[in-house]
């Protein structure tokens, strides 16, 4: 850890940062000034002593192999402006974060965490899953998909009495209803279509066109209900995106992948009731060529606690769940601290783009957006007064999304190309490409965008 060539970039700590609040805390605490006793290990982790307003200084210690951390001051984000500080030392300073020894106060929560990760992989410990009773667990299982087909059919006559009835008096009739009707979802033991009618309900407020838009989220709601309805004469990998999409758990399917990932990009979304934060991690495999979506989740009030730093490499294992176009997956225990990577991955053109995103429709309706990687495409003004990325030979482009079209990621892509090519990372959907992370090309550095 002593090689500078190893630690990590500004802007990788910095992508780590659970809200714009943390990171700008973290960026002022990221010189040596309030810290003393600071040091790291070969075996991949960092250690200091941050002064605050009493008596005793705060002990804040990480391990990048997670990456996971540990601070006694009294804040519940993860990590903290202290982790954060910290981890901008390391990464600007070699000199004042040296290789030490590590120090008691620091050593005893990293063993406790190797030692939770040899019991893991052992398959011992309180963890360990007792015997399952096959029967009990069936039978639970009929019982709720009674009660989703009870709450898919009340769903139905919610739907068809809209209809019927009208879209013209949405906009009076106000979110109340909508939230009535997510709510008796979640009693139907079906979140997913909860949050898709609650997100149903927002949609009067989005401007000029909603009545369209709102017809169409209606018809893909319909059509979930129905493929619920009739889900035992699916084939097994839609019926498997089937239940994901109305919410019912899924589970990893098949042998895991090992491969050094890529972190692409990571960013957060918060649902539309306030009640959770959902974190979404986009990964390369440099070997396998698979691309795989992390998910984790946060509380009220909380922000989800797994952050990897994008542009980094992760050795892990990643465990894909089942079903028609799925990505999602679950990383399993990292042996080893992320490390840099030269340049983005290999990438395709905007056509190929519409295309994999065609596919992926097709196995999966209520797809919202597809992740590619586009390679050569320069940002520029559209015609209708968007932004859009063209290919370099100008023959085709993407518009971007309406959310990235008027934020600052059109600037970063502006100012980053500079009038020549770029590779992007980001999300083709219905309503455009979302650029997320972006590389030049004399610069092996990933630039998160947003």
């Amino acid at each position: 850890m002593t090689d500078q060539a190893v630690r990590w970039t500004a802007e990788q700590v910095l992508s780590l940062a659970p809200d714009e609040a943390s990171r700008k805390a973290g960026t002022k605490l990221g010189g040596a000034g309030p810290w003393s006793g600071a040091g790291c290990s070969g075996s991949g982790a960092v250690w200091g002593l941050c002064k605050g307003s009493g008596s005793k200084p705060y002990q804040t210690v990480v391990d990048l192999t997670g990456p996971a951390y540990k601070c006694s001051c009294p804040s519940r984000k993860f990590p903290c402006k202290h982790a954060l500080g910290l981890l901008l030392l390391w990464a600007a300073d070699p000199g004042a974060v040296p290789a030490e020894a590590v120090p008691e106060w620091a050593g005893g929560w990293l063993g406790e965490r190797a030692r939770k990760g040899e019991r893991k992989q052992e398959g011992g410990g309180s963890g360990a899953a007792g015997p399952v009773d096959e029967a009990a667990a069936r039978r639970r299982a009929e019982r709720r998909a009674e009660r989703i087909g009870g709450g898919v059919v009340e769903l139905e006559q919610r739907l068809s009495d809209l209809l019927r009835g009208g879209l013209a008096g949405q906009e009076q009739a106000g979110y109340g209803a909508w939230e009535e009707t997510a709510a008796r979802m979640v009693d139907a033991q079906a979140p997913g279509l909860a949050g898709r009618v609650r997100e149903l309900g927002t949609l009067t407020a989005s401007g000029p066109g909603w009545p369209a838009r709102m017809l169409e989220e209606c018809a893909l709601l319909h059509l979930l209900d129905r493929a619920w309805l009739g889900v035992a004469e699916l084939p097994a990998p839609l019926a498997a995106t089937v239940r994901t999409r109305v919410g019912l758990p899924g589970a990893a399917a098949g042998a895991p992948v090992s491969d050094r990932w890529l972190v692409l990009a990571q960013y957060d979304t918060v649902a539309p009731d306030g009640r959770l934060t959902t974190r979404r991690i986009w990964l390369y495999g440099l070997e396998s060529g698979r691309t795989a979506l992390v998910l984790d989740f946060g509380p009220p009030g909380r922000p989800p606690q797994l952050a990897l730093p994008v542009g980094l490499v992760v050795p892990a294992e990643a465990s894909f769940h089942a079903g028609a176009g799925q990505l999602r997956a679950d990383l399993g225990e990292r042996s080893a601290p992320p490390v840099p990577h030269a340049g983005p991955p290999p990438g395709v053109d905007t056509g190929v783009a519409l295309d994999e995103y065609a596919a992926a429709l097709r196995e999966d309706p209520w797809l919202d957006s597809w992740p590619v990687v586009l390679a050569g495409v320069i940002p520029v003004p559209a015609d209708d007064g968007g932004w859009q990325l063209a290919d370099a030979d100008g023959k085709s482009a993407l518009p971007l999304s309406p959310r990235a079209g008027s934020g600052p990621a059109r600037w970063q892509l502006a100012a980053l190309s500079g009038g020549g090519p770029l590779t992007v990372f980001g999300e083709c959907g219905h309503t455009g490409f979302t650029p997320l992370t972006a590389w030049q090309p004399a610069s092996p550095e990933a630039v998160p965008l947003g």
